[in-house]
């Protein structure tokens, strides 16, 4: 056990010996195992966009099978699906990788200004599976909001009673923000903040873009000159809305791009104290030797040498 995975564990001062057990198993596993850096591998697409926009361009990626071994391989400290493709593949490798089991899930068969998700697993389901915790989407700015919130609520008091961890994806989405606001600086800031409320040990947000969505917002944002001109600088703001840092916020790879890209995404996270990536898309559409290599190289770099981490800054 290093001392920063010591450190990140007593910011959950709470939680049983069962949930900081499996936190630790994730924080100790794969390639950046004792680092207190993340790369899981989420692969919800399926479920999400449907098989063919999620599987087709790498059609062996169909096989739930495939995920398992890419995460494997990778050396990703996790895997996190839905219910069924983890029924598919947890007894083949059983303690192979630390598994997350996602409880809710959304399709995209009807557009829906307000979306919500539907509940599609258990807590006991994931008991079942020797999952080390369980997975929720939420949507802040959706008018269906509140409901998730009381939905995660009383599934992370199940889960964390049981010794699971909670993993809470908080993405913005509603009728009343623009496309640009949903990755707007202080709309992602307070879907962190939200997540970390709501009493997760690992949040999901996606990357922040400078605009600034709410008037409100803006004001404070000038008058105290926060600084938000580079995505270093917004993650770093980013880490500091989820209690100063003292909550896991790793950011979502987004849609498939160059792996130039996101490798400068990456040396951003790490330059601002994140705590890594979620890489689903950008990773199970390539070939696999290429995504191993990008893993790889993400990995690589939240390894490097010589960056403060975010409690410093």
């Amino acid at each position: 056990m290093t001392q920063r995975v010591k450190e990140i564990l007593s910011w959950y001062g709470s939680d049983n010996p069962g949930t900081l057990t499996n936190l630790a198993r994730v924080l100790n596993h794969g390639r950046l195992a004792g680092t207190g850096k993340l790369v899981i591998l989420p692969v919800d697409q399926g479920f999400e966009h449907g098989p063919a926009r999620s599987f087709a361009s790498n059609p062996p990626a169909y096989d739930p099978r495939y995920h398992f071994e890419l995460a494997i391989d990778a050396g990703c400290n996790a895997y996190a699906a839905p219910l069924g493709f983890l029924e598919a593949g947890a007894r083949e490798f059983a303690g192979e990788i630390p598994l997350i089991l996602k409880l809710n899930n959304h399709d995209v068969l009807l557009d829906e200004t307000n979306p919500t998700q539907g509940l599609t697993g258990s807590v006991q389901d994931a008991l079942r599976l020797g999952c080390v915790g369980i997975g929720f989407t939420i949507y802040p700015g959706s008018s269906q909001r509140f409901e998730m919130y009381g939905q995660i609520r009383a599934y992370a008091e199940e889960a964390k009673r049981h010794g699971l961890i909670v993993m809470i994806w908080s993405y913005a989405r509603g009728a009343d923000l623009s496309k640009t606001g949903e990755t707007a600086i202080d709309v992602i800031g307070y879907a962190a903040q939200i997540a970390a409320q709501l009493g997760a040990h690992i949040i999901k947000v996606k990357l922040p873009n400078e605009h600034i969505e709410q008037e409100a917002a803006r004001k404070v944002y000038e008058k105290e000159q926060i600084a938000i001109a580079t995505l270093e600088e917004r993650v770093r703001h980013v880490v500091q809305c989820t209690f100063y840092g003292r909550r896991i916020v790793i950011f979502s790879g987004g849609t498939i791009d160059t792996d130039e890209a996101l490798l400068a995404e990456a040396h951003a996270i790490q330059a601002g104290g994140g705590f890594g990536s979620v890489i689903g898309r950008n990773s199970f559409q390539r070939s696999k030797p290429d995504a191993l290599r990008l893993l790889n190289s993400i990995m690589d770099t939240y390894n490097s040498r010589g960056v403060l981490s975010h409690a410093q800054h």
